[in-house]
């Protein structure tokens, strides 16, 4: 059986520290990456060998146990551990918070037969799951394990967030590059916004977050939904409030007057007697669904005229001296 260089497969000094190794075994991972080297068949047997060695080197029990193994053991049978390690026993676990586990299946015999004999018989080196190598090349392992979640803001017109529908989305994600480097390209999605959909709210894209380990699924994404103002309509919890102009005469003697709403204009008939700030109701054509549902709360604004002929001055005051009406008492 072959004995494997691990220093000489990363390319490192037997006295390299933990840092050259680490950078040495990122460097190579991305250079024979399988997904990166799709018509090289060789690239994968080098990306073993390259997550084999950083398997060992990385750890500081398992490299120790390496180096005194040297390479006089070149043909496994006759290995003869050195004293202190009858007890030792080596788990290879991926990342605790991935639940994952390392798939010695796609190690090599030397590497499965070096460290058998440590931790007595019987030992299962498979750990809790069979992922294998075609992990992320840049975790430190062959471990799998989900993607993060992310967030980004949808901003919505208040029209888009009451009627609901289709809407599109451009996000930028960084992706890995056949360079085996990192680039940022843009990444359109089409978002399903529930009708009546309130700000702040937030609408999840399965598996649209950031890219799992190996095998491992990728993360959600979570749109928070934004509404930006509106030139007409104010929110209020599941109510939109419209202020609505009238005339000082329309308010004296009523008026029937056409209202905008999120559906459209509508009629609505404006009682005599009506006072700024005294407020009317359209019933279900607020935020929300179902019995949740707001209303449109008509808000009256009288307003006065600035300029006016001396006609209109003339009349006013006629109006002033015959009314007995005082807003003060």
């Amino acid at each position: 059986m072959e004995y494997k260089d691990y220093y000489k497969i990363l390319g490192v000094d037997k006295n390299a520290s933990q840092e050259e190794i680490t950078k040495a075994y990122k460097k190579l991972a991305r250079k024979y990456h399988p997904d990166l080297n799709p018509d090289d068949s060789t690239a994968e047997d080098r990306f073993k060998d390259v997550n084999e060695a950083y398997e060992v080197l990385k750890d500081p029990e398992k490299r120790k146990h390496y180096d005194a193994l040297g390479a006089d053991w070149q043909h496994g049978q006759n290995f003869q551990p050195p004293p202190g390690y009858e007890n030792v026993h080596f788990e290879f676990r991926g990342d605790p918070g991935a639940g994952q586990g390392f798939d010695m299946g796609g190690f090599s015999d030397f590497f499965e037969s070096i460290f058998r004999g440590f931790g007595g018989a019987g030992q299962d080196f498979r750990g809790g799951g069979t992922r294998g190598f075609r992990g992320d090349p840049f975790s430190g392992g062959g471990f799998s394990s989900k993607g993060q979640d992310a967030e980004a803001t949808l901003e919505l017109t208040l029209e888009e967030a009451y009627k609901g529908g289709k809407k599109s989305i451009t996000l930028q994600e960084q992706v890995m590059g056949a360079d085996g480097m990192p680039h940022v390209q843009n990444k359109t999605l089409s978002v399903n916004v529930p009708k009546g959909i309130k700000d702040g709210s937030k609408i999840r894209l399965s598996g649209q977050g950031s890219p799992g380990r190996g095998q491992g699924a990728a993360g959600d994404l979570y749109l928070k939904v934004r509404i930006a103002p509106h030139p007409y309509f104010k929110v209020d919890g599941n109510n939109i409030i419209y202020d609505l102009p009238l005339a000082p005469w329309e308010a004296v003697l009523g008026a029937k007057v056409r209202v905008p709403t999120l559906d459209g204009d509508v009629e609505m008939n404006i009682p005599s007697g009506m006072s700024s700030g005294q407020k009317m109701r359209l019933k279900g054509r607020g935020m929300g669904r179902g019995a949740a549902k707001g209303d449109q709360m008509v808000r009256i604004m009288i307003k006065v005229p600035k300029n006016i002929t001396e006609e209109e001055k003339d009349l006013w005051q006629q109006l002033s001296e015959k009314s007995g009406f005082n807003p003060r008492n």
